[in-house]
């Protein structure tokens, strides 16, 4: 069953950010990932929970490859590129 990541970024250090993504999309795509969505126009129908800023799907195999993906060494100093660069909300979800 794939698995999706799922980040909303609100992007503090566009400079930085650029540096994150093309680090970070190798690394997804060895572990299976495939970018479904990264950013791009939004239409917000409805936001009583949140609101989104800046919305990436990444879809992965399973949950275990997105897991390994998230928590990989190659990944570890790229991930803390996006932690300086943005602030975020990143979830893991089984897909259907």
């Amino acid at each position: 069953m794939p698995a999706y990541v799922i980040v909303d970024t609100k992007i503090e250090d566009p400079i930085a950010y650029e540096d994150y993504k093309a680090q970070a999309r190798p690394i997804a795509e060895s572990f299976g990932g495939i970018y479904r969505a990264r950013g791009g126009d939004m239409d917000v129908v409805e936001s009583d929970l949140w609101t989104p800023h800046r919305l990436v799907i990444v879809e992965f195999p399973n949950m275990e490859k997105a897991q390994a993906f998230l928590n990989c060494p190659e990944y570890a100093p790229v991930a803390k590129i996006r932690h300086g660069a943005a602030k975020c909300s990143l979830t893991i979800i089984d897909g259907v």
